[in-house]
Order: C-alpha cells, then structure tokens, then sequence
C-alpha cells in the first residue's frame, strides 16, 4: 500500500472507529459486533505500524472509547484518580501464548495468572471513604466520568456501607477504588424489553445496552426497577499483606462486595487452556452474559514492572470466545423498508435459544448474501448473535435441507408501496425510490424528527403509526398543529398523554438550531454535520438559499453533500413542509448563545484552518468561531486569512498566495484574537476560556 493510499484508508477507518465508539458507549446501540469492530481496530493497527507518522495521539487505537454525551449534561463529570483503560484483546489462543511469553521475559520466576469470566456489561468505578459509597463513575473516556451514584445506590448488590473491620481479617482503607461491571441479568432483559415491545418502543439489542442505558437514567427508581446486578473485579489500595490479585479479590469479598465465583488460579498455560474450554461451552449455562475470559497477571510487584501502554495494561489481556451459533428452521422472509428507503430481509424462524434469549427472527443483510449462501425456505440456517448484537443467518446446514427447496427470489417490487425497487453500483441494499410516498419512509421520517437527538418530542413508533394511520399527520411539520381533540381517537391513550405529547411539542421549540437541521433528515447530514451547517449558515433561510458551491465553503461539506442539500430544499415537497415549520412558530435560526461568543475580534472575517498546531486543529477552529469568525473548509475567493500551521499542504499556499489571501501562523492569529499583544506577551485580562 503506498501512503496516499493509507493516508485516505486511515482516515476511513478513524471515522467509522470513532463512530462505532459513539454508538456503542454513548447510544448503546451498536450495529457492529465486537469481532467486526475489533477487524478494523486491527487494520488501523497494522496500517499505523506501518506509517508511524500517520499515528497521531487522538487515534481510536491510542484512547479509550467514551460513554459520555456532550449532548448531556444531566450528569456532573469528575476525574478519575487512576486512569480506566480498556483492555487489549485476542480471539487466537496462539496470541495468549504470546501473551505469556511476552510477559515471561519480564518476570525472574514462574508467572501465575488469575483467570475471570470477562462479564458483558458497563464499567463502574466506586470510591469508598471511611467505609460509605462516596462516589460512583462511569468509564467515561477513561479520564473523567460521569456521576451515577445516586443510581448505583439502587443496585442491591452494591453495598452503601461496609461491614464492620472484625468481619474481615483485613481492615479495609480510609479510601480506596474498587472497580467492575455492572450488568442486567437475562432473565430482567427479556422482561425490559417484553414491556417496551408492549408500548411501541424500541428494545434493547442485548443485556450490555440495557445496562448502560439503565445506568444513565434520571429516574433512580427506574434503576431500582429494572434490577441490575454487579460484580466487582479490581481493587485499588494499599493494605498490608495483599501482595496478588487474588489475595485481593478473596478480601474484598470478605468485606462484603460481590465477587464472581467463577474465577481460577491458574500456574501454567495449561490450565488457562482448560479454563477457557471449560467455559467456551458452560457459559450457555449461565444467567448473565460472558463473551470471554480476562486473564491478568497475579502478582502486583510484576504488574507495576510490566506498566501500561496509553490504552491498555500490558499485565492483562481478554481472550474473546466466538459468537454462539444455533441451527434452526427458516419458515419465511419479510422485507422491511427503512427511513432511507432500503429495503432489509428478515428471517422468520423456528423459535430457538441463543446467549440466553429465544431468537424468532434475524437478518439476512441482503440480497448478495442470500446468494452467497444458497439460503432458500425450509433450509436449516445457522443463526449467530456476533457480539451478542443483532441474530444474523451466517449459513446453511446443506445435508438436511429439503428435496424441494427452490432458490430464493429476491423481490423485485417495494413490499409497501409496490414502487420498483434500485439498487446503486457499488450498494448491497436495495432501495425504494419512492421517498415521498412509501408510507415507511414517511413514517421512519417522522419518527426521526421526533427522536431523543433531534427534537426530543415524546412518543415513538406506536404513536406514529397511529397518528399516520389516521391521517392525523403526514409530515413532521403536521405535530405543531395538533390539537387536543385531534388525539381523541388514538388507542390505549389518555387526556394525560395528550397533554405529556402537547407539552413536549412546545418544550421543542426551543431545540438548538443545529439538532433541528438533524431532525429534518437531509441524506447525509448527520449530527456533526448538522453543527458545521449551522455554525456556518446560522438560519434555515441562509442555508436553503445556498448554491453548491457556497454549501461547500462550510466546514466537512463537500460535492456529495453539498448536492444532497440543494436537492432536498428543491423538492415542492419539502417546501410545502418548511413552509409549515415557518407558519408554526419555530425560530428556525441559530439563537444567541448556541455558539459561545467571547468577543467580536474576528467578526466578518472568514478562515481555512490546516496543518497542525500545538492545540488540536478542532480547537483552533473553535476559536475562530467564539471570536466571531467562520471557518471555510476550501481556499477561495470569499477567504481572508489561511490560517496555516506545521505540514500545511503546498498547494494550498500556493493557492493562497496566488488569490491574494492573508496567510498567518498559530501566533498572529493568537495576537488577532487577544491571547498575545504584539510583543508577544500574554495578555491576562484577555485569555481565552478553556474549550475542551
């Protein structure tokens, strides 16, 4: 591979990481399997060996993925004393080996390990003092976290207080940490999301988000409810006489914390070996979920001699079972059309139990993978829950399949709408073409305005089937206008949901500009880009008038964008829907103070930020923006100054200099914006607020 070549795929893969992270830790809602996401972890791994200089310190491969959400701020944040890293992990019982020798190198007598079932839930952090719960931290992103005490002290198994220093033999700190995992059990996850399939709303993929998302709930009796359970792994203090992990895990349950009994002492690779078979197949057994086994190095004294890399410890490594598989009957195949149009087969099965949970349903991805596998009806197919995510068909049991099985063929027509479906060069789905009229589509559309990232309005795909169904409205525009007796018809529905609805529809009024322009569902505009859009643009008026080329001047937006943009404001459809937005009421503009203004220094003025410069280039493009400034993304005509740090590309001062345009360093631009004088000094009076 040459180096333009990584430096785009290395790019690629930090987008597609870091979105992945989002969604696993902040939504917990991951539409990837560990293994998948772990493959291309792998690539940037070796690609960043390979081209050291391309590594840079903010690389998915070099930080811990974060669960905290900037978009909420219901939870204090604070430090963690001792940084929560994640752990390196392996599938291959040959890099375990490698694992011990490694760490054999290092040790000057034989090394023993602790080997513990590597539970699937969320990391929890406790501080005690003088025996009480004083603090509970999330992960977070491995440095700060966010405060969940007051829900951690709904979790039965968590003790508040500890038992009296002559339980133990052992008295326990003043202070200290003890971490683990905090985990909702199968049998509370099938009931969790028995309710919420119940009332309409979207379940769970598996125990691990049920639990995340229990944890950062505002309701502690809502916590209390849904019965989460702990068990707790690593201890952080001094106490004499606790030289080994195991001496440490024996005392703290004396203490009266829960410790999984599932755990093994192990002298030699041998006995990791039949600990890791052992469980391999028990696991099915058990009424938590496992996805494989944390072996650590016992000795405390080896542990500080082998340290940490940035991410991870390197005294401790997880080995990764295989997804579970189960062969079961395929009866049927629906086809389900999505907001965007692609259309997605699900098969229908004979109920089987798979990780813990009965599995009626799973993907078939799409059309090349049914052909890939020959599936047809009445096969036998092997189902697999990768990563304990989504069921998936991954094969056919050929011997057993039925003499007069046909190939399967793939419909040609939307199932909604009987639009004649397309398919891209290049795409694996098939699309309905028909957006503005296929009753899914028009439905997945207002069930996005309405989520908890765009506009946060009550309710979800029940109430809008309802509210569709009925011709109640036919476009995300229609819920401004409802009306108490419109909702009088609705099912299973009350005076007092109408007005929990109606309050929330006039509480979203008062969404930032920028998750409005989200909500509205242009293709392509996700929330990132939706901030560049409105940072930029700073009303919908501006942007709806935006050619293409002004809409790539914005910050990330290029041609593929830029059009999609023009496109959606071109449709009379949309038209007639925004203008219904305008008659509503909706400020539809950036309002003072969604963008943190500390002066007015760089008002008018307009900069291409490149190169690197000893903040990272987010922050100085942040800072252009809280003087009064805007951010280009391209040099052209409508440029003042190019901002141009270390490794600045050529062409683009050669462009610079060619049009005329400014080009200043990381210090003029601080003397622009008052952090230095001329001279060179700081001024004080002037600093500029700590941005991230």
């Amino acid at each position: 591979m040459n180096r333009s070549t990584a430096v785009a795929r290395i790019r690629e893969l930090k987008d597609a990481l870091n979105e992945h992270n989002r969604k696993y830790y902040v939504l917990n809602a991951p539409d990837i399997s560990d293994f998948e996401y772990d493959l291309l972890l792998q690539e940037l791994t070796t690609l960043e060996k390979m081209f050291p200089d391309l590594a840079s310190d903010d690389s998915p491969t070099r930080k811990v993925g974060s669960d905290i959400s900037p978009e909420n701020n219901a939870f204090l944040q604070f430090p963690h004393k001792h940084p929560m890293l994640s752990l390196s992990n392996t599938y291959s019982k040959d890099e375990l080996l490698e694992f011990h020798n490694r760490t054999g190198k290092t040790a000057d007598q034989p090394v023993e390990y602790v080997c513990e079932l590597k539970l699937d839930g969320t990391a929890i952090c406790l501080t005690y003092k003088n025996g009480h719960l004083f603090r509970a931290l999330t992960r977070g992103d491995g440095t700060i976290g966010d405060d969940v005490t007051r829900n951690v002290l709904r979790i039965k198994a968590i003790p508040e207080k500890l038992k009296p220093f002559s339980a133990s033999d052992f008295p326990y700190p003043q202070e200290f940490e003890i971490r683990g995992e905090i985990i909702m059990p199968f049998s509370s996850f099938s009931e969790l999301n028995a309710e919420k399939e119940k009332k309409g709303e979207p379940l769970f993929a598996n125990p691990r988000n049920a639990a995340a998302g229990t944890l950062k709930l505002l309701s502690a009796d809502e916590v209390e409810r849904r019965s989460l359970d702990c068990y707790l792994y690593h201890f952080i203090g001094n106490v004499p006489g606790i030289d080994t992990h195991w001496k440490a895990l024996e005392m703290v349950s004396q203490w009266g914390f829960p410790v999984s009994e599932h755990r093994r002492l192990c002298h030699n690779t041998e006995q990791i070996m039949d600990f890791l078979d052992h469980w391999d197949k028990a696991r099915a057994d058990l009424p938590i979920a496992t996805d494989g086994v944390v072996i650590k190095v016992n000795s405390f004294s080896l542990q500080r001699t082998l340290g940490m890399t940035a991410k991870s410890p390197r005294w401790a490594t997880a080995y990764k079972f295989k997804a579970e598989q189960a062969v079961t009957r395929l009866l049927s195949v629906d086809f389900q059309v999505g907001r965007t149009g692609a259309v997605t087969p699900v098969a229908n099965l004979e109920p089987v139990l798979l990780s813990g949970t009965t599995v009626k349903r799973a993907s078939l991805h799409n059309a090349d993978q049914i052909a890939l596998h020959d599936i047809r009806l009445g096969d036998m197919v092997y189902v697999e829950k990768g990563g304990e995510i989504i069921p998936k068909v991954v094969g056919v049991d050929l011997p057993s399949r039925p003499q007069n099985a046909l190939p399967f063929q793939y419909i040609t027509h939307c199932p909604e709408c009987g639009t004649l479906l397309e398919r891209d060069p290049g795409e694996a789905k098939h699309f309905c073409p028909n957006r503005w009229e296929c009753p899914p589509q028009i439905k997945g559309r207002i069930e996005h305005f309405m989520s908890r990232k765009a506009m946060n309005i009550l309710g979800g795909e029940a109430l809008v089937e309802q509210l569709y169904s009925k011709d109640i409205i036919k476009d995300p525009a229609d819920l401004y206008f409802l009306e108490p007796h419109m909702l009088d018809t609705l099912e299973n529905w009350g005076e007092k949901s109408t007005q929990n609805l109606l309050r929330s529809i006039e509480a979203s009024r008062n969404t930032p500009f920028h998750r409005f322009l989200y909500a509205l569902g242009i293709p392509f505009v996700g929330e990132t880009t939706a901030k560049y859009l409105a940072s930029h643009f700073e009303s919908l008026q501006a942007l709806k008038n935006a050619p293409v080329q002004e809409l790539t001047e914005a910050q990330e937006i290029g041609e593929k964008i830029a059009s999609s943009i023009r496109d959606f404001f071109e449709n009379p459809r949309i038209q007639v829907m925004l203008e219904k937005l305008y008659a509503s009421g909706l400020p539809l503009r950036q309002e003072e103070g969604e963008t943190e203004r500390v002066s007015n220094r760089l008002e008018g003025k307009q900069f291409v930020v490149s190169g690197t410069f000893s903040r990272s280039r987010e922050e100085m493009k942040k800072l252009v923006q809280m003087h009064g400034g805007k951010v280009l993304s391209a040099v052209s005509g409508n440029v003042d100054f190019l901002l141009s740090g270390e490794k600045t590309g050529p062409s683009k001062l050669q462009k610079a200099a060619a049009m005329g345009i400014k080009t200043i360093g990381e210090t003029d631009f601080y003397v622009l914006i008052g952090e230095l004088s001329p001279e060179g000094t700081l001024f004080e009076s002037e600093k500029s607020p700590t941005l991230f």
